[in-house]
This record gives structure tokens, sequence and C-alpha cells, in this order.
């Protein structure tokens, strides 16, 4: 950089400090550099379930499916997901205190808002036991309203 680049740049840098802007300071080029820099990023790997689907609520609604269609249970990406957010806003620890279950001792859980009862009841071979497992929620409360309303697409308030 020649000299009356530098002399300048001075020049201003004091005068910024003077005039209580050293904002201004952040603004100016870096001398030597060529081209700007992100700062580096590291590499990381999405968490999956056990069974290789992201750990998300698509990973979730998706690997249920997967189950659901080996078991024979009906429902579709749209009518899970329609029901999740409606019951939890996607929270898997969701647990509701305040209704006439909570009331009665059996508090709503999960995604999908299911009674201890009713989990243990329609729970699907080959997921977890706990109810607030997102996929487990999910099946059970799948192969419960396919009992009942012929498949969770057909459920559109609380069930």
């Amino acid at each position: 950089m020649p000299a009356s680049a530098q002399s300048r740049r001075a020049r201003l840098v004091r005068r910024a400090v003077l005039t209580g802007t050293g904002v201004a300071i952040l603004a100016l080029p870096v001398v030597g550099a060529t081209t700007a820099s992100a700062a580096t990023t590291s590499t990381t790997t999405a968490s999956t379930t056990l069974a290789g689907y992201p750990n998300t609520l698509d990973g979730w609604i998706r690997e249920s499916l997967a189950i659901m269609a080996q078991k024979g249970i009906p429902g579709t990406y749209n009518g899970i997901y329609r029901n999740v957010i409606r019951e939890s806003s996607g929270n898997q620890y969701a647990i509701n205190n305040w209704d006439s279950n909570a009331a009665a001792g059996t508090p709503s859980k999960g995604l999908l808002q299911v009674i201890d009862p009713t989990f243990n009841a329609y729970h699907v071979a080959g997921t977890s036991f706990d109810p607030y497992d997102p996929v487990a929620n999910i099946t059970a409360a799948c192969n419960y309203a396919a009992a009942v309303y012929g498949s969770i697409d057909n459920v559109y308030g609380a069930y």
C-alpha cells in the first residue's frame, strides 16, 4: 500500500476515534487482504434414528409410515403431520396436565397426545414402550385411529 494511502488511513482512524465513531473502523479493509473470508464451518452429521431416518419430525413420521406399512396400519404423511401439529406442535415431550384425562391421573403425552392406557393397548411391536418416543407414539396413535376412525387421515380434531 502506498505511503499516502497509509497516512490517509491513519488520519481516518484518528478522526473516527476522536469523534466517537469507532464503528467505522470495522468497515476499513484489512491491510494485505485481497478477499473476504467466511468463518470456518465444521462439518457435522445430522443425528439419525436407529433405523437411519433423520431425528426430526419429518424423519419420525417417515419411519412410522414404514413400520405402519409393514403392519398394515393405514395413514399418510399429511394426515399424521396435520394431527401432530394440532396436538403438540411437534414437541415430542408435550404433556397435557389440565384436561379430564390429566384430572383422572392419565395425562396425554407425546407428539399425538396419547394417554398411557391407549398407548399400551395399541402399542406396535418393534417400537419403544416409551410414550414419549416419537415413532412409538405416532405408530400407536395411528393404530388406535385406524381401529376407531379407519385411519389417522380421518381425524380432524381431538380424538
